[in-house]
């Protein structure tokens, strides 16, 4: 049985991910990792408790950046999903689906990253102070 999962995220830009995914989502600074030369090829945020993962292209690997098109995401709870959603559209997150109440339960909004990874922010109702 798994004691830890960490998601991944491929990102053509490392850097660039790492720093909007703290200034837009409110996520710790996990680090920007360097190989000898310089070149950047792992990063890091904290999500809560979870530690995400970002990984560099690699065609070698079939990893490859995200597009328009997205098979997957993550769905991240957060205290106030309403003041989130401000803090993620002023540092530019492109917006999919403004806060709404779900029939399942909570309120949340949709957004896609720098590099178009989707991120979905919820908060359970009821659970807002």
């Amino acid at each position: 049985m798994p004691s830890q999962t960490i998601p991944l995220l491929i990102c053509q830009d490392i850097q660039a991910s790492h720093d909007f995914l703290v200034n837009a989502f409110g996520f710790r600074a996990g680090g920007v990792f360097r190989d000898g030369s310089g070149r950047v090829v792992h990063g890091e945020v904290q999500a809560g408790d979870t530690t995400i993962w970002l990984h560099r292209v690699a065609p070698e690997q079939k990893l490859e950046a995200a597009t328009d098109v997205a098979s997957s995401g993550l769905v991240i709870l957060v205290d106030d999903v309403d003041a989130h959603f401000v803090q993620a559209r002023s540092a530019g997150a492109r917006v999919e689906s403004e806060p709404a109440d779900q029939p399942y339960g909570q309120r949340e909004y949709g957004v896609r990253d720098s590099e178009g990874h989707r991120w979905w922010f919820a908060t359970p109702l009821g659970s807002k102070g």
